[in-house]
């Protein structure tokens, strides 16, 4: 204990604002009967804590690059330009402050590996289970969002030539293949042509869009952009939740620490670099796209350019929406493997090469895959798999876990100094605000996913073949 104290302490004194003093606090290991194992510290196998401060820049973009963006020129035309601006900067700004928590808390228990091994501290097996269902639950409708895009994206170059059902065949197995490696590192070499390709798209979506009219526009349309919109609040709730799903990587953030070389010094860094990335790439593609399909935006966005433009952005974007669900599928094989692993007591062979540990992790990724393969022909619409995430798992996810991880490392001191008060305060408010976009998110994704399943001639119901694009 007193080891762990000093550690903590150290960790607690490194080059950046945003640790906290930590080492007058009094913390269990998340498992007390194999504390001591650094599960990618190489103990047994290979060392999997590999990835220094750029290469974690990268596998955070990676994270939260691709589908998000997708889904937000939508979010402008609905709430209007003003609002979806400072909804998007404010959503930044919270889910930052949640990440640096995460960080915090991370320092005082460095050999936790993921969000549920967190929550086991705080709650003891049943906080971990809940968080770890939630966790995989998240992780596979997000890697469904990907694959539907990818079937979308299919559909429109090939103008449906194949069933709907066999293109998110293809993606899942195509994403299956990506997963096989086991480390983080992957990931964030996985970051620069993830980036390029989603540029790239978007690109080639604002080219068509100022060369040729959006889809459905009549002769001499010209785009009327509204800076204020009229909103229901059904529409606000699943704008809210498309901005949190672009912003909301905070649930890998575990997972990548826990890979990390010297995280106490690096990952604030990172995040600052993601946070600021993230805001200046995703209001660059949303108020270029809206500005010039204005109310003929469509979700994804690249649907809103002309058929030809649509085409070719969609055969771009379709690395990024690869790495996309490489992101989801390894996060959550690796979370399965873990639990597998430390159940079995075979936690010292996680990074060895044994057909033991192969089998389990491609085991795991096989059954997420068929999970993913299933869900995704479930709800074939990509704004309803968007919005049904983000209300049911993302908020706590983005909000609630990170003011539970705060309470439980200032027990006791939450009105030591007005620093404190106020981010008791601050917790509380992200309490309220993620039982808020629990309930009312929930409500108006189900609703608008029923809506269009009743409405719309193309998808016409689970299974479907219909053609999902909405193109041309």
């Amino acid at each position: 204990m007193m080891s762990e104290k000093n550690e903590t302490a150290e960790h607690s004194q490194g080059d950046h604002s945003d640790t906290t003093d930590h080492e007058g606090l009094d913390h269990k290991p998340a498992y007390p009967d194999d504390a001591e194992v650094d599960v990618f510290g190489g103990e047994g196998g290979a060392n999997f804590r590999t990835m220094g401060r750029f290469d974690t820049v990268f596998a955070l973009l990676t994270n939260q690059f691709g589908l998000g963006a997708l889904a937000l020129p939508s979010v402008f035309k609905t709430l209007g330009l003003i609002p979806g601006l400072i909804t998007l900067i404010g959503g930044a700004a919270i889910t930052y402050f949640s990440g640096v928590e995460i960080f915090w808390y991370y320092l005082a228990h460095p050999k936790v590996t993921n969000i549920a091994e967190m929550m086991k501290i705080v709650g003891g097996r049943p906080a971990e289970i809940v968080t770890g269902i939630g966790l995989l639950l998240q992780l596979i409708m997000t890697a469904s969002s990907a694959v539907v895009t990818i079937s979308i994206g299919f559909n429109a170059i090939s103008e449906n030539a194949v069933c709907t059902v066999g293109y998110i065949a293809i993606a899942c197995i195509l994403c299956f293949i990506l997963c096989i490696p086991r480390t983080a590192k992957f990931l964030a070499q996985s970051g620069l042509p993830c980036i390029l390709s989603i540029l790239a798209a978007a690109l080639a979506t604002m080219i068509g869009l100022g060369i040729s009219n959006p889809p459905g526009a009549p002769e001499g349309w010209k785009p009327e952009i509204e800076l204020f919109g009229t909103p229901t609040i059904r529409e606000v709730f699943n704008c809210v939740l498309k901005i949190l799903f672009a912003l909301a990587g905070n649930y890998a953030f575990v997972t990548y620490m826990a890979e990390m070389k010297n995280p106490e010094k690096d990952f604030i860094y990172s995040l600052r670099w993601l946070m600021a990335a993230s805001v200046i790439f995703y209001a660059f593609i949303a108020i270029a796209v809206y500005c010039l399909a204005a109310e003929f935006t469509a979700s994804p966005a690249l649907s809103s350019a002309p058929a030809i433009a649509a085409k070719v952005a969609y055969g771009l974007v379709l690395p990024a929406i690869l790495t996309d669900g490489l992101a989801c599928g390894h996060i959550g094989t690796k979370y399965v493997y873990i639990f597998i692993m430390r159940k079995i007591n075979a936690l010292k062979e996680v990074t060895s090469n044994t057909p033991k540990s192969w089998g389990i992790w491609l085991g795991s990724n096989t059954a997420f895959w068929i999970i993913v393969f299933i869900l995704s022909n479930t709800i074939p619409v990509f704004d309803s798999i968007v919005a049904v995430s983000s209300a049911t798992t993302y908020a706590w996810f983005t909000y609630g876990i990170s003011g539970f991880l705060w309470l439980h490392l200032y027990k006791g001191r939450y009105f030591e100094n007005w620093r404190t008060i106020m981010l008791f305060t601050a917790n509380i408010g992200f309490f309220a605000f993620a039982f808020l976009l629990n309930g009312g998110g929930t409500w108006s994704s189900i609703t608008e996913l029923l809506h269009i399943f009743a409405t719309s001639d193309k998808i016409r119901g689970s299974f479907s073949c219909g053609d999902n694009s909405y193109i041309g």
